[in-house]
């Protein structure tokens, strides 16, 4: 018997007027997960438990069997994990997103104009609005030279090393920093992603002398990238400059139950995002990263369904995680969270599930989404969302559709933490 977990993030969300009234779950043609939810168990399950910030980082801990109430204490220290990055005990790790802030804003009095080496530079950016919380999504080479030569900036280099301030380039817009011995009580820092369009100045991290340090080197880093020439080759390429950084998610060290020991089975996850990666790295699972894998909607899907498949091979258990949905809803694009959906229905589900029925080969698969995205606000949501267990063993026929609607009349599952137990079931 295999096991396949699929996680398509973001996918669930709420009726779209534009969609007609519908989900983009019931809008979207997804033949092969309408099958399985037909032929197997549908139903709707609470990744976020109550009280819990609704994210990917608590929600895929949920699925994973952790309890986000007992283990969470942070997602940037999760995401570390994924870059063999040890948080050392007092030490604090944050996400560093390379972020767009508007070029002009009423009120800011030139800012962005400043040279980029003085101490006003950034002064201003409190009128200004967040545009982007990736950067146009930037990536690779071109994200690690613009954190290098932002920290190397020499009014932002002395400011970090005075704070105790680091960086691990991440060759994507998610950057992390670690600081050392640092005091997080009280400290309050905003998820850019759920604040797209906002005047940054109620977003600025709040909440003790911290707070006053990382709103410091947020302005020294606008006022550093603004007018930088990687940033200016960039707005002449027609993208989003990357004129500024932005802290959040931060976390202190932590530990994971280890998943061979809980569910007797070994496996590996799949995964362009390193939260996904870490949190399984955590757990006793490998971390594989697909040549071509992004975290758009642009990805390698058929290499994630080929790199499942050859987990398989030796393996119990495959994990495949797609961010797509989810980046496209925080960036607007309705239009791309269907395609999304739409691609990982027939580039990564139904490759998996063709191979291992002509390979007549018995397996389990758990499909769902890990929290939802809503189209209406462009930000996540801790409501149920829908779930396919599917067992090739047997096929229960119940004529419905994988969506919302169909799985609230179905099974409910009050706590994400027993998804493992239910896809191993038949194993124990």
């Amino acid at each position: 018997m295999k096991y396949i977990l699929i996680i398509g993030d973001g996918m669930a969300d709420e009726p779209v007027p534009e969609l007609g009234g519908k989900t983009p779950l019931q809008y979207a043609k997804i033949p092969m997960m309408d099958a399985l939810a037909s032929a197997g168990e549908l139903g709707s399950v609470l990744t976020i438990p109550e009280g819990v910030p609704p994210g990917s980082d608590t929600a895929i801990l949920s699925i994973f069997g952790c309890d986000p109430r007992i283990c969470y204490a942070g997602r940037a220290p999760l995401e570390a994990a994924a870059s063999g990055i040890i948080i050392p005990s007092g030490d604090v790790a944050y996400r560093c997103n390379m972020v767009t802030f508007e070029d002009a804003a009423p009120g800011a009095q030139g800012a962005g104009s400043q040279d980029a080496g003085s101490q006003d530079a950034g002064a201003g950016l409190e009128y200004k609005k967040l545009i982007s919380h990736s950067a146009g999504a930037i990536d690779g080479d071109e994200s690690d030279a613009i954190i290098k030569a932002l920290f190397d900036t020499p009014v932002f280099r002395d400011a970090a090393r005075e704070a105790g301030l680091s960086v691990y380039p991440a060759s994507s817009f998610r950057h992390i920093a670690v600081q050392k011995h640092a005091d997080i009580g009280g400290l309050r820092l905003t998820e850019p992603h759920n604040h797209l369009g906002e005047t940054v100045g109620p977003l600025l991290p709040r909440g003790g002398e911290n707070a006053a340090v990382l709103e410091k080197l947020m302005r020294l880093a606008h006022g550093a990238l603004d007018a930088h020439p990687l940033n200016a080759a960039r707005r002449a390429a027609g993208k989003l400059p990357a004129n500024g950084v932005w802290f959040w998610a931060e976390g202190m060290s932590v530990a994971l139950p280890d998943f061979r020991d809980r569910y007797g089975k070994t496996g590996s996850v799949v995964s362009a995002v390193p939260l996904c990666r870490g949190i399984g790295m955590l757990i006793g699972l490998d971390g594989v990263v697909v040549d071509g894998a992004t975290g758009e909607l642009n990805t390698n899907y058929e290499g994630k369904a080929e790199a499942a498949l050859k987990i398989l091979e030796t393996k119990d258990f495959a994990a495949i995680h797609v961010e797509a949905p989810d980046e496209c809803t925080h960036d607007g694009d309705t239009k791309g969270k269907l395609q999304a959906i739409e691609w990982i229905d027939s580039r990564v589900i139904a490759p998996i599930a063709e191979s291992l029925g002509k390979s007549n080969i018995d397996y389990r698969m758990l499909v769902l989404s890990d929290h939802r995205t809503l189209t209406s606000t462009r930000g996540h949501d801790g409501g149920p969302v829908p779930y396919i267990l599917y067992d090739s063993r047997v096929d229960r026929r119940g004529g419905v559709s994988y969506c919302e609607e169909d799985a609230g009349k179905e099974k409910t599952v009050g706590d994400g933490t027993l998804l493992m137990d239910m896809l191993f079931e038949d194993a124990r």
